[in-house]
């Protein structure tokens, strides 16, 4: 008997110790039974105290009648399936006729209480088939991205979204994006992840950083092209478009439109092209735009409206040639300029880390995803990292993505530098891969002369 009970203790502090320092390793060995138990439970009573019963049908009614029975009870959403996962459960529902999804997605706060998940999100998958994600714990504490992450061309995995799932950055459906964030945010981070992504893709990486190039450069060796202040950027966007408009020309020479020609082989951009003949597509990744955009001079403002200029022109018009931006900084608004809304409104992706007031909220997520920015403006400064994204459908999350150091990222980019392709109308503006520099001596301030 003694060493039944010992055994039990030693279970029962072994399951707390996992929780408080492993709670993913707790989850798989015993919070995913428990939670089980939990739902399967109080299944019925949660529904009928969320609201999410309906009553019996008159023929039930009747034939209760006519034999004497007991009422039926109010009958729940069926259950079609209930599956375990790495981070929760997914309990898929099917609704009752008079029940609505919205009804399921307004109760979720409601139903993560009842049985007690860390959080609860639903999702319509067709029509009168609901379902809920459940985390069994916060799987954005500490961000572990699954092994097996599922990567596709143009379509690479960036974060971990609040309900276990991974966020994956898809260009091919949604083409640019803007990426907005304040100072230890962990914009930086999260756009490291994504160069490190990318660099293992074919695909030609052009990039920004008016910053002297300090986030950028590290990673010289996977880019095609790079400019570090106003003047360069001007002439590689110049340059950029030129080469949409030789990719144009290519396609327009390969459509092949006769009778005889089936449907899908009309080529109406570079994917549609046969692979011999297809360009390698660009990302452009625009590292603190606002340094853009700015001018004080007249001839800054002549740059910053042709700079602004091609930008807009590349999202309207880039996407068939395959040329994609990403586009980072701290705010985004009509007080940079003209020319500044109408190059959001291309931006579809929007992803926000921790900003400074709610107006950056807004010029993020107002005009697309209005519930967005107040979860924005309550992302906790102790959470670099911690974001939301949506895009133009309305729908948001929150996500995280993984700690992505300077030097993994180089060391990524290192790795995959045969993959960088040579653009000819970008040779200008390629990476000088120089020996290691002599570090160069600041001068000491000068000391107050004495009296």
């Amino acid at each position: 008997m003694r060493w039944l009970i010992a055994a039990v203790v030693l279970v029962a502090v072994l399951a707390g110790l996992l929780r408080w320092r492993r709670p993913a390793w707790y989850w798989l060995s015993f919070g995913v039974m428990f939670a089980t138990c939990r739902v399967l439970g109080r299944y019925r009573a949660v529904m009928d105290a969320c609201g999410l019963t309906v009553p019996p049908p008159r023929w039930r009614l009747a034939i209760a009648r006519m034999a004497n029975r007991p009422v039926p009870e109010p009958r729940a959403p069926r259950i079609l399936r209930l599956r375990p996962t790495r981070t929760g459960l997914v309990l898929r529902l099917g609704l009752r006729p008079g029940q609505d999804a919205f009804d399921v997605a307004a109760s979720c706060d409601r139903l993560r209480h009842s049985f007690g998940m860390f959080g609860v999100t639903s999702r319509e998958i067709r029509s009168g088939v609901v379902e809920l994600r459940m985390t069994g714990y916060d799987v954005l504490r500490r961000v572990q991205m699954p092994a097996r992450a599922e990567r596709s061309t143009m379509r690479v995995p960036v974060a971990l979204r609040e309900d276990g799932d991974v966020h994956y950055r898809d260009y091919r459906t949604t083409p640019h994006a803007l990426t907005i964030g304040a100072t230890k945010s962990g914009k930086s981070v999260y756009q490291r992840n994504l160069v490190a992504e990318l660099a293992a893709q074919e695909v030609a990486l052009v990039g920004i950083d008016c910053k002297q190039g300090v986030e950028l450069f590290p990673l010289a060796r996977r880019f095609s092209a790079l400019a570090d202040n106003p003047d360069t950027a001007a002439d590689l966007l110049d340059a950029l478009i030129a080469h949409m408009e030789d990719v144009y020309q290519l396609i327009r020479a390969e459509q092949r439109i006769t009778a005889d020609t089936p449907d899908a082989d009309i080529a109406a951009d570079i994917w549609d092209l046969p692979d011999h003949l297809r360009p390698v597509p660009i990302v452009l990744l625009v590292d603190e735009v606002a340094e853009l955009a700015l001018f004080a001079t007249k001839d800054e403002e002549k740059r910053r409206d042709r700079i602004i200029t091609a930008l807009a022109r590349l999202a309207q018009l880039g996407r068939a040639a395959g040329i994609y931006l990403e586009i980072c900084g701290q705010r985004f608004g009509s007080e940079l300029g003209k020319g500044i809304t109408m190059l959001r409104a291309q931006l579809s992706v929007r992803t926000a880390h921790r900003v400074n007031d709610e107006t950056s909220a807004n010029m993020a997520f107002g005009d697309i995803a209005p519930d967005a920015v107040l979860a924005t403006v309550q992302i906790p400064v102790s959470a670099p990292g911690l974001a939301i994204t949506g895009d133009a459908s309305g729908g948001w999350s929150r996500i995280r993505s993984p700690h992505t150091s300077l030097r993994a990222a180089v060391d990524a980019c290192n790795k995959h530098a045969h993959l960088t392709p040579d653009l000819p109308a970008l040779d200008a503006f390629r990476p000088v891969l120089a020996s290691p520099a002599v570090p160069v001596a600041i001068p000491a301030p000068a000391a107050p002369a004495t009296p």
